[in-house]
């Protein structure tokens, strides 16, 4: 092979890994872009207040079934607008999932690095605590603790925050010893920098792309929970309102007014569906070993 055509390989590579974003990536980018921005001016574009009743249409229909353009959506078994209430149920289902996922997040990496940095009976502690949390099942720890000691919001993100932090300890730990193998985490210890500093300014922005991408694919699984927990009755309790709240009270009315559960479900399905395609895009994107 010709050292042209050895040049011209080496240079399409990039090229080709720079071509422009699969059409299936722009629509869950445009998808989530829409959800972030109504979630945001919930209270600029609700119609009507989402506790706001009107007993005189009760379970009407939505424009697509023959209703009128008052409510596009349908009304609830209490006359509520259900467009109303979807969009304050995606402020709240996107506040818990963002709020747990950096909960979760910041736990397991601080774990993690504290398991790298002094090793022994730290890491074998940290690395007992991770095992114990995988073996542990979830729902019945969630179902548990909010059953004994109540419910409230802040309670139930911190919850389910106490979700999958041990991928991100294992993840924290791996790569944290393997900076240090590197060299460059140990160069900067032997400098005089504390291990804050190490940590803080050299370690974690090395792998924050690893995490970003671990917290992308995590964020479905914690939508999904806080639904399912919402479902049960454990999650968001009246008069608050979330995706998995709206399908749990639907679910009494699916055979005379499916619409007040599909609405929810349809936006749980899509949320979760474009931010599980943008994570495992940014996987295949950041992945050093496909470059």
């Amino acid at each position: 092979m010709s050292d042209t055509t050895i040049e011209t390989a080496t240079a399409t590579a990039p090229a080709r890994r720079r071509a422009g974003m699969p059409l299936a990536i722009i629509l869950a980018l445009g998808w989530i872009g829409l959800v972030l921005f109504v979630a945001l001016a919930a209270d600029w574009i609700n119609p009507y207040a989402f506790t706001a009743m009107d007993l005189r249409n009760r379970l009407a229909a939505p424009v697509f079934m023959g209703g009128s353009w008052s409510h596009p959506l349908g009304t609830d078994e209490l006359g509520r607008d259900v467009l109303s209430r979807l969009i304050v149920s995606i402020r709240m289902s996107l506040l818990i999932a963002f709020g747990a996922t950096l909960i979760s997040a910041a736990l397991g990496v601080a774990l993690g690095f504290l398991a790298a940095h002094f090793r022994g009976l730290a890491e074998q502690a940290v690395m007992a605590l991770v095992d114990f949390q995988a073996a542990m099942p979830f729902l019945i720890l969630a179902l548990a603790v909010l059953a004994f000691f109540g419910n409230s919001l802040a309670l139930f993100i911190c919850l389910l925050g106490l979700n999958g932090w041990e991928r991100y300890a294992r993840i924290a730990r791996g790569l944290a010893i393997s900076a240090g193998a590197q060299g460059y985490a140990a160069a900067v210890q032997q400098l005089g920098a504390s291990p804050w500093r190490v940590y803080g300014r050299h370690v974690l922005p090395n792998i924050a792309s690893t995490l970003i991408v671990s917290m992308t694919l995590a964020f479905p699984e914690i939508i999904l929970l806080e639904s399912g927990l919402s479902f049960l009755g454990l999650g968001v309790q009246p008069p608050g309102t979330s995706l998995g709240n709206m399908v749990g009270y639907g679910r009494e009315y699916l055979t005379r007014a499916p619409w007040i559960l599909l609405a929810p479900s349809v936006v749980i399905v899509l949320t979760t569906l474009a931010v599980s395609m943008l994570g495992d895009w940014l996987r295949d994107r950041l992945d050093p070993t496909l470059r």
